[in-house]
């Protein structure tokens, strides 16, 4: 008895110290998450738009009683749950990300985000909990709408399984629209910098609020059995999820780093989702390959649209602040792309860019069925994107190290200048072909325009069998990328290197 008595006595404050799970979910949580949600639900916008929201539902429903006890059998749950649904849709795609935003920029306008800094959370755990914290109102509101959405189903004229449907893709679309918004906060640090991001925040608000209810009229109207039988549906509803998605990683860790210290590794986060991006959308390409052999008309495609992508991604990617801390510039190597830096960050892209052109060439023969004057413009148009977009890419970066200016070559002034040179090049070269009373789409004249230039390499005439341009053009444009990509590397290593001796 004194023995079994000694053990309980020793195991009693062990069990007594050990937390429970709820105390364990509490330290795990952020604690920003529960700050937010508390600050959220006392502010005036929250009451204010539930008891909007809850008050027109309430008479929906009172005219939806009514018109169903005059009719008898109703069928016209298709409607009134477009309207229960746009009574959500405004404080869902909206309200919501717009607080998001606001309330990010309000730390930063205020200069408390520094004191967030101080408590140890890190840039990228704080934004996490300001998304998460406006889900979770979110989630509140949809509560509250959710038992009206169910009245609408007993109404007839709509499934349970449409309605799930329009609620899941909603849900989507609202963890997109709110990484949006709350990455659009850390853009601008200046007040009319600010102001514009505001302004143009708002018009891509309102034009989220339209895009979504108008696929919602679209799927509740058609119905899921008939939008599901559809050719190709769910395809393109798993392509624009994972557009959403990994856009939403993306622009996530862009903010994350742009919030970060100058001492710290901020760009690995951001290169590294873009690098997975590339390589899941070119598995997920593959896997479409082998499920449904496309034509090569479908490579040419995939080449254009991954290089403009990587183009204008990598003109954020190449202007990195020159320089790095000591610290880490010690354990920095050549292959160290993933680092801080704007060379790094150039050579990143390039790579990038050659290996999905490998790809698309890959699948450009492997789809091959015949050498005809098609194929032929297909293989030029897969292989001429790549050299576009590596110029344009390296042609503002070039221009902008020239003067040895460090306003000049600032990543804002590069930005601009890629921008700008590639709207010049596609307006002015056909305007000269024309001074020269030569057709608008010129081959010569128009050898170095990103969009017709394009458009000409992957043109054929069916007449003749014979394709628009050559390998020899080709092989001129490759050769300008190419001394424009290594002038441009060589500019970048060379102003890293002024930085570090400064």
């Amino acid at each position: 008895m004194s023995a079994l008595a000694t053990d309980t006595a020793g195991t009693a404050p062990r069990e007594a110290a050990r937390p429970g799970v709820l105390e364990r979910l509490g330290d795990r949580l952020n604690p920003l998450v529960v700050k937010e949600v508390r600050q959220g639900l006392r502010s005036r916008v929250f009451w204010v738009s539930f008891g909007l929201m809850l008050l027109s539902c309430f008479i929906i429903s009172m005219v939806a009683y009514a018109t169903t006890r005059e009719d008898g059998l109703s069928t016209q749950g298709q409607g009134f749950f477009f309207s229960f649904y746009i009574c959500l849709a405004m404080v869902h795609f909206f309200i919501i990300p717009y607080s998001a935003y606001r309330s990010l920029a309000r730390e930063r306008e205020d200069e408390t985000w520094v004191l967030l800094i101080l408590t140890g959370l890190g840039p990228r755990r704080i934004l996490r909990g300001k998304v998460t914290s406006f889900l979770v109102q979110a989630g509140l509101y949809a509560s509250a709408v959710g038992p009206f959405l169910l009245f609408s189903y007993y109404l007839n004229g709509i499934d349970l399984p449409t309605i799930l449907l329009v609620l899941a893709l909603g849900a989507s679309w609202l963890v997109f629209v709110t990484v949006v918004a709350v990455c659009a906060a850390t853009l601008a640090d200046g007040r009319m910098g600010r102001a514009l991001v505001n302004l143009v925040l708002l018009g891509a608000l309102g034009l989220a609020l339209i895009y979504a209810l108008i696929a919602a009229f679209f799927l509740s109207e058609q119905g899921y059995r008939s939008v599901v039988r559809e050719n190709g549906f769910l395809l393109a509803t798993g392509i624009i999820l994972w557009v959403m998605f990994s856009y939403a990683w993306l622009l996530f860790e862009t903010a994350a780093a742009r919030l970060s210290l100058a001492t710290e590794n901020y760009t690995w986060g951001p290169r590294l989702a873009l690098t997975v991006q590339m390589v899941l959308s070119g598995a997920g390409v593959v896997g479409l390959w082998l499920w449904d052999t496309p034509p090569t008309a479908v490579a040419a495609v995939a080449s254009v649209m991954g290089c403009l992508h990587l183009a204008v991604i990598g003109v954020f990617v190449a202007t990195d602040v020159d320089g790095q801390a000591r610290a880490l510039r010690a354990r920095t190597r050549p292959w160290s792309l993933l680092r801080p830096g704007a060379v790094r960050g150039f050579r990143l892209i390039v790579l990038l860019v050659l290996g999905w052109t490998g790809l698309c060439m890959g699948l450009f023969f492997l789809s091959q069925g015949s050498s005809s004057a098609a194929s032929q413009a297909h293989v030029l148009g897969v292989l001429a994107a790549p050299a576009y977009a590596i110029f344009y890419l390296s042609l503002p970066l070039v221009v902008g190290r020239m003067p040895r200016s460090d306003q000049l070559a600032s990543p804002a002034v590069v930005r601009v200048l890629f921008f700008a040179l590639s709207g010049l090049a596609g307006a002015l070269l056909p305007l000269i072909s024309v001074l020269f009373d030569q057709r608008v789409d010129d081959p010569l004249f128009n050898l170095l325009n990103p969009f017709i230039g394009i458009a000409n390499f992957s043109d054929y005439n069916d007449s003749t069998e014979e394709t628009k341009m050559n390998l020899g053009l080709l092989a001129c444009v490759w050769l300008v990328a190419v001394l424009a990509a290594f002038a441009a590397d060589r500019a970048l290593v060379e102003r890293e290197r002024r930085a570090h001796a400064s």
